[in-house]
C-alpha cells in the first residue's frame, strides 16, 4: 500500500500554482513551436521542451547551478517529477540529455523563451517600461587560472616562469624553487597577467578578473536592464569579462527597447508611455561622454553619477556633447537623481542576488560565451517567473511558500 501511494504523490503547491500559470500562457505549445525545426522525425523518442526548459527552471528555484545536480534533484524529488509533467513510473532524464538538447538549440530559442516570459508579465500589469537600471556583475567561469598559456607562444605558467628564471639566471631544481622564485616576483610586484598577454586553454572567451569577493579568477560580465517600476529584468546579456561598461549600456538599452515593443505588442496599457524607456540609471561606471550623448540621441534621460567633479574643458567637444553633460549633472544634483539612485542600488543588487547568489548562476558549468549566455537567460527569466508569482500567490519560491 505503501507503494502504491508513491504513484499519487501531491503535487508542491507553488510548482501547481506555476504550471497552471505556464498553461494559461499557452508555455508548452510555444516552446514547441520555436523548437520545431531544431528536431528531426524518427529516432528515439526526446525531451519535450517544455518539459526541458522546466528543468532549467528548476535551477534557479532550487539553487543549483550545475545541469548534473538539476537532474539528480528532479530525479530525486516526486512533486519535482510531476512538475515536470513525467509519469512517476518513468526515469528521470540525464543531465547529458540535457547537455545535448542544449547545444542543438540556438540561443535564439533562448531568447524567445525570455521574451515569452516577459510577455506574461506585460500581460499581468507588472511592467511600466520607462525608467530603466543598468548594472553588471561578474560571473566565474567554468576554467581555472592554471588552465591560460600564452596567447604569442602557448606556453603555460609553469613553463612561462622556468625560462624567466632562465634569463635572470636563477637555478630551478624542483617545484618549491619555481613557487619560491614566484613569490620573489610577487614581492617585487612583478606578478601581472593581462587579457592581452594570456588566454584560457580550456576557454577562450573568458577573462581574467577580480570576483565580487576580491578573488582573481577567470569570468564573464553579466548586465541587466531592470524596470525600476516592477522589479522585472527586461534584458540581460553576458560579454566578455573585460568588456567595458560604457561600451555596452547603450547596446543593451536598445535592445530591452526592442523587447518592450515585442512584449507590449497587442496589449492595451492605461498609461499610454508605457514600455517606452525615458530614463537610464547606473553608476558611475557608466559614465562617459559619449554615453550620455547616445542617451540624448535616443531620447533617454540619463541619471549617472560622475567618475569625478571640477571644470571640464569642452575645446574639443561639440555642443551636443556639453548640453548632454550638463543635463545629467544637474538631474543628478536634485532629489528625484538621488531616490533613483538609491532604488536602482536596491532592485538592481536584489535582483544580482536572487539570479546569481540563491539562483545558482554565480558559476557557469558551461564554457563559451554562447553557451553562457543561454543558461543566463533562463535564469533571468526564472526570476521574472517568480516575480509574477510573488504578484499571484506572495511567494517566489517554492521554500518560502506556506501551503
Amino acid at each position: 500500500m505503501a507503494t502504491e501511494s508513491l504513484a499519487i504523490a501531491p503535487l508542491h503547491a507553488f510548482h501547481d500554482r506555476l504550471n497552471v500559470l505556464l498553461a494559461e500562457a499557452g508555455f508548452d505549445r510555444f516552446v514547441e513551436t520555436s523548437c520545431e525545426a531544431y528536431y528531426n522525425d524518427g529516432g528515439r523518442p526526446s525531451i519535450p521542451p517544455g518539459t526541458y526548459f522546466r528543468i532549467l527552471l528548476v535551477g534557479y528555484f532550487e539553487d543549483i547551478s550545475s545541469q548534473r545536480g538539476i537532474a539528480w534533484r528532479c530525479s530525486d524529488s516526486l512533486s519535482l517529477q510531476k512538475f515536470l509533467g513525467i509519469p512517476l513510473t518513468d526515469e528521470m532524464p540525464d543531465h547529458s540529455s540535457l547537455t545535448r538538447i542544449s547545444k542543438r538549440l540556438p540561443s535564439s530559442v533562448n531568447e524567445q523563451v525570455f521574451e515569452f516570459v516577459l510577455k506574461i508579465a506585460a500581460e499581468k500589469k507588472l511592467i511600466k517600461g520607462t525608467t530603466m537600471a543598468v548594472d553588471s556583475t561578474t560571473l566565474e567561469a567554468n576554467a581555472a587560472m592554471r588552465t591560460i598559456v600564452r596567447k604569442d607562444n602557448g606556453d603555460d605558467w609553469k613553463t612561462f616562469l622556468n625560462k624567466l628564471a632562465a634569463e635572470e639566471g636563477v637555478e630551478i631544481n624542483n617545484d618549491d624553487d619555481l613557487r619560491r622564485f614566484d613569490q620573489e616576483r610577487r614581492q617585487k610586484g612583478e606578478k601581472k597577467v593581462s587579457n592581452e598577454e594570456w588566454e584560457s586553454s580550456t576557454d577562450a572567451d573568458a577573462r581574467i578578473g577580480k570576483m565580487k569577493d576580491g578573488r582573481t579568477h577567470l569570468n564573464y560580465k553579466a548586465e541587466h536592464v531592470v524596470d525600476l517600476d516592477s522589479e522585472v529584468i527586461i534584458h540581460a546579456n553576458v560579454h566578455c569579462g573585460d568588456a567595458a561598461d560604457t561600451q555596452t549600456i547603450i547596446g543593451n538599452l536598445v535592445e530591452a527597447q526592442v523587447k518592450l515593443d515585442r512584449c507590449f505588442e497587442g496589449i492595451q496599457s492605461d498609461d499610454p508611455a508605457s514600455g517606452v524607456i525615458q530614463e537610464s540609471v547606473a553608476d558611475k561606471g557608466y559614465h562617459s561622454n559619449e554615453v550620455l550623448k547616445s542617451s540624448v540621441e535616443l531620447g533617454i534621460r540619463t541619471y549617472i553619477p560622475e567618475r569625478r567633479g571640477g571644470e571640464r574643458n569642452w575645446s574639443d567637444k561639440d555642443e551636443q556633447t556639453k548640453a548632454a553633460f550638463h543635463g545629467n549633472r544637474q538631474r543628478m544634483k536634485r532629489s528625484k537623481g538621488k531616490n533613483l539612485q538609491k532604488r536602482r542600488s536596491e532592485l538592481v543588487e536584489r535582483g544580482f542576488a536572487h539570479v546569481c547568489e540563491t539562483g545558482g548562476a554565480r558559476k557557469t558549468w558551461v564554457r563559451g560565451l554562447d553557451k553562457v549566455k543561454k543558461r543566463h537567460l533562463i535564469s533571468v527569466a526564472a526570476h521574472n517567473l517568480g516575480l509574477v508569482m510573488r504578484s499571484l500567490i506572495g511567494f517566489s519560491k517554492p521554500g518560502a511558500f506556506s501551503a
